[in-house]
């Protein structure tokens, strides 16, 4: 019989690794398929929570935030597009490319949750193309509810949670409680609320992980 194992991943919608993070999590899930079940919970963490709506032009916010040259800034988004591409992902990155506030789309993910059957990994995934595909505001509260509505979830509904600002306290309380745990950067997978691996790990990292705590062999630093 399969083992259950409870995943927590830690990230932000406007996070390109993240994306290439979760495609190779479910990469390793797919090789255990009947003999690890996963519960995966995705958990609040905004890269840039002062944010204006408007966003910032990716270039420059690379530059600013990072020091990253024009040029170092393009080498890694092409590194970041190789990697989306060989996992059946588009970055469709541009000039005008912006990096958006995800406080909303952090609620509407919550809400996602609560209503489960796969309902937030759905609507997780939809994001994420969303953002870096068809390249959407992510602040935007009618890209948000469509996109909501495009995984099956009921439209007025979410656009009802966008606008009166609901799970507004439980999302910041799950934000301040991963960084207290020490969660300083994304994506952050948690197998079990015990071990942590990080980054956009290639997927025999995550199998390897997930087979050693199943078995009970696993030795790795608490998160």
């Amino acid at each position: 019989m399969p083992k259950t194992i409870r995943i927590d991943f830690v990230s932000d919608v406007v996070c390109p690794w993240c994306v290439i993070g979760l495609r190779t999590l479910k990469l390793a899930l797919d090789k255990l398929e009947g003999e690890v079940t996963a519960e995966i919970h995705f958990q609040p963490f905004e890269l840039n929570p002062g944010m204006p709506p408007e966003g910032q032009n990716t270039t420059e916010h690379v530059q600013e935030k990072y020091g990253s040259s024009e040029e170092r800034s393009a080498q890694v988004r092409e590194i970041i597009r190789m990697n989306g591409e060989a996992l059946g992902f588009t970055f469709n990155y541009g000039p005008e490319s912006r990096i958006w506030n995800t406080f909303d789309a952090h609620r509407l993910l919550h809400w996602a949750g609560l209503k489960g059957q796969g309902r937030q990994l759905k609507l997780k995934e939809a994001l994420f193309k969303a953002c870096f595909t068809e390249q959407l505001n992510m602040s935007d509260h009618q890209v948000l509810a469509e996109t909501a509505a495009l995984v099956g979830l009921p439209k007025a509904e979410a656009a009802r949670v966008l606008a009166e600002g609901i799970y507004a306290d439980e999302v910041r309380s799950e934000e301040a409680r991963w960084r207290e745990m020490g969660i300083q950067a994304v994506p952050s997978v948690i197998f079990e609320q015990r071990w942590l691996v990080q980054g956009g790990q290639p997927p025999e990292t995550f199998e390897q992980a997930i087979r050693q705590i199943v078995s009970g062999e696993a030795q790795a630093a608490e998160a």
